[in-house]
Order: structure tokens, then C-alpha cells, then sequence
């Protein structure tokens, strides 16, 4: 509520408050949008939420200092995977403490690392951010569905890209152990299904939808080898080379009846630079040329096999010397940048948003998506010390 006493917190209050919000994609996250809403307009921060087509679930955007200037963004995803089917050994909704076994603090909780701890730092420091006038405006923007093919944040995107003038540099705070991370693999998603004819196993009447589609898996299969074999030795993605997976497939009832449909799904992480219809378009041919014939030889058309594409995270491509690398690099006090493979929504930011760059936040990858996630109380520390250096060179730039 504007106009009312804020309350302050360290980051670690404000993680233990955002991980108490289950936030699973498929849940919604206006309970955390709501509490953040609530916190900012304590401080009178301005702020735009704008929702999914069901209400159920939304993004934010608030800024912080003169609005007509460009500004820095502080990025970061509301929601989390699931911890189902997972073994915790704490609730996983509520932020536990621990120690290694070197003594050093962690924090345990769905999310800590992946990545409510980033959130959490940014909005600790808002008193600090506040305390002196800004050059220029930190923006802060929070996404909802990430984790399910980074789908919630376009609306987010759209009106980054439509102010003006556009924000300079965007921060999102993956968990990259606050090392600088200028480069990552585009992800490509896909749902194919296949339609055939049931019948007896016994008899020759039937279309076996699932025969087609293990052809189809084969023919990814081959993908996956040859791209694997032709892998770039200069290349400092691990593995170095795009990756074709299969990670679902379903089809048939019983084992003496031809399956009259079968669906999997698929996708592929494209090295920076690659078309992103190289390889959907190869297997589209590779359907029309070997599987939509056979399926309908009888010459009946009805058959058929269709792909949708579920997802397309953009790969962030190295933009050296960038504004969003350079202020990073020198708030991080490093001097060299690293790539990782796995997708964020840093390429959004970069190809939709028109807005440089990078991604840094504390905690590790490794622990992301794991039972008993955590994240170490000193890469909260380091992630606190980062934001504070960007909010004394904002004000000094004022003064």
C-alpha cells in the first residue's frame, strides 16, 4: 500500500519470504506479485503488471529514478520447476538453513539458486537505490513461466522494446555463480503427432502410427550423431556442437492392436548462429518424403503426421564490448566473460527487446531443478556487493 511504513529486508529475509510462494509453473505466481506490488509501492515505486489471457499469472516492471532516461534492467523468472516425485529432506516452501561440510552457510528451498536468490538481492537493495538520486533508472522486471520454454515473459519483452529510450543494458540473474555469461545455446521445442489406422495385429489393415513415429525418432537420432560428429573444436560451448533430444514418446493401447497414434516430443539447443528452422525444417522433408507416402499408400490421404513447435528460447549471441558486458565486467571485477549452454531469457532480452545482454546472478546451475536445491549464503553476499556497486556508480554519475 503506498504511503505506508516500508518494511526493510536483508536479502536473506526477502529470499525466506519469496521461496514461502510455490510458484510452480504450473501454479500461479500472483501471490509473489501481489507481495512484491505491495513491498514497491511502500516505497512509492511505479510499477506495471501485466497479465496472462486467464489472470492467473503475471509479469512486472517498476523503475527506479528518472523514467525518461534508459536505464539498467534487473531481470529475473518468478516461477520454478516442480518438486515432485523429487525426495527433500526440508519443506521445500520454506527456507531452511545448513552448513557443508567446510562449514560454509547454505540455504535450502525450491528456488534459492534458480532463481528467487537474484530477486531476492535486487529487492533487498531497493532502500539503497532509493537513498540518493539515480543518473539513470534501474528497472526491474520479473517474469512468470520460464521454466516451461520461457513463454511468459514476451509481454514483458514487448514493452521493453516499445520505450524510449529503450534501457542500455539488461542484467538477468540466472545462476551463474556471478561469474559473466555473454553467450548461450537457443532452444527449439516441438510437439509431433501421428495419426494411423487401429486393427488387429494379426491382420494387415492397420496404419501403426508408432512404427512412423520411431522412424521419425531415428531419423532425430541421426541428427543428434551427425551434428555431434562435425562439432566445432574451436567452439567454448560444452558440448560444442547443437544437441538433438527426444525426451517423451507415447503410442498404442495394447500389444495386439495396431497403435493408431503416437506423439513425442523434441527439441534441439542451437549453437549462436544457426537458422532456427535448420534441423525442424530437415525433418519436415524427411516426413514428406519418406513417411507421409508410406502412411498413405493405399492412397487414402488421411493420414497424416503433424509438428508444432511448443517453443523458441533465442540464443544470446556475444556481443563484445557491449554496454551491458562492459558494466557488468567491471562490477563483477572480472575480466573475461564465459558461454553456457542451457537457454535463458537473456536472448529475448537481446533479439526482441533490442537490449544488450549479459547474464550473472549467485548460486550455481548445479543446483537447479535438484532436491534439496540451495544456495550458499556468500554467493548472497557477493550478489549484495555486485548491486551495491552498481547503485554507487548510478548515484555517483548523478553527483
Amino acid at each position: 500500500m503506498r504511503g505506508q511504513s516500508p518494511k526493510k529486508y536483508n536479502s536473506v529475509q526477502m529470499l525466506e519470504k519469496l521461496v514461502s510462494f510455490d510458484t510452480t509453473s504450473w501454479r500461479s505466481n500472483l501471490e509473489l506479485i501481489d507481495f512484491v506490488a505491495d513491498y514497491l509501492g511502500r516505497y512509492d515505486i511505479p510499477f506495471r503488471i501485466f497479465y496472462d489471457e486467464e489472470q492467473a499469472k503475471a509479469n512486472l516492471f517498476a523503475t527506479i529514478g528518472p523514467a525518461d532516461q534508459a536505464g539498467i534492467i534487473l531481470s529475473g523468472h518468478t516461477d520454478v520447476v516442480p518438486v515432485d516425485g523429487q525426495t527433500w529432506a526440508t519443506d521445500p516452501f520454506s527456507l531452511t538453513s545448513g552448513e557443508n561440510d567446510e562449514g560454509k552457510g547454505r540455504l535450502y528451498g525450491r528456488g534459492t539458486s534458480d532463481m528467487k536468490g537474484f530477486i531476492a538481492c535486487a529487492l533487498a537493495m531497493v532502500p539503497a537505490f532509493l537513498s540518493r538520486p539515480l543518473s539513470e533508472p534501474l528497472h526491474l522486471a520479473l517474469s512468470y513461466d520460464e521454466e516451461v520454454g520461457c513463454t511468459g515473459v514476451h509481454s514483458l519483452v514487448d514493452y521493453v522494446a516499445e520505450r524510449s529510450p529503450r534501457p542500455r543494458a539488461c542484467i538477468v540473474g540466472e545462476p551463474t555463480s556471478m561469474k559473466v555469461v555473454n553467450a548461450h545455446k537457443g532452444i527449439c521445442a516441438f510437439h509431433t503427432s501421428l495419426s494411423g489406422r487401429e486393427a488387429h495385429s494379426s491382420t494387415d489393415r492397420g496404419v501403426n502410427a508408432l512404427h512412423y513415429g520411431a522412424e521419425i525418432v531415428a531419423f532425430l537420432s541421426g541428427l543428434a550423431d551427425e551434428y555431434r560428429q562435425n562439432a566445432d573444436e574451436n567452439s567454448s560451448f560444452v558440448p560444442p556442437y547443437t544437441t538433438v533430444h527426444v525426451g517423451r514418446m507415447t503410442g498404442g493401447v495394447a500389444v495386439n492392436i495396431t497403435p493408431s497414434s503416437c506423439e513425442f516430443d523434441w527439441e534441439y539447443r542451437c549453437l549462436p548462429g544457426m537458422p532456427e528452422r535448420e534441423i525442424s525444417d530437415r525433418v519436415e522433408a524427411f516426413i514428406d518424403q519418406n513417411i507421409r507416402p508410406r502412411m498413405n499408400r493405399d492412397g487414402e490421404g488421411i493420414f497424416d503426421v503433424t509438428t508444432e513447435q511448443v517453443a523458441y528460447v533465442p540464443p544470446l549471441v556475444a556481443q563484445t564490448g557491449s554496454s551491458a558486458e562492459t558494466l557488468v565486467l567491471a562490477l563483477a571485477g572480472r575480466n573475461e566473460t564465459e558461454v553456457v549452454s542451457y537457454g535463458t531469457e537473456a536472448g529475448i532480452f537481446q533479439e526482441n527487446g533490442g537490449v544488450p545482454t549479459v547474464v550473472c546472478g549467485p548460486g550455481s546451475i548445479q543446483q537447479a531443478h535438484r532436491p534439496n536445491e540451495y544456495i550458499e549464503q556468500s554467493q548472497l553476499q557477493v550478489c549484495d556487493d555486485f548491486l551495491q556497486r552498481l547503485c554507487d556508480v548510478m548515484q555517483e554519475q548523478e553527483n
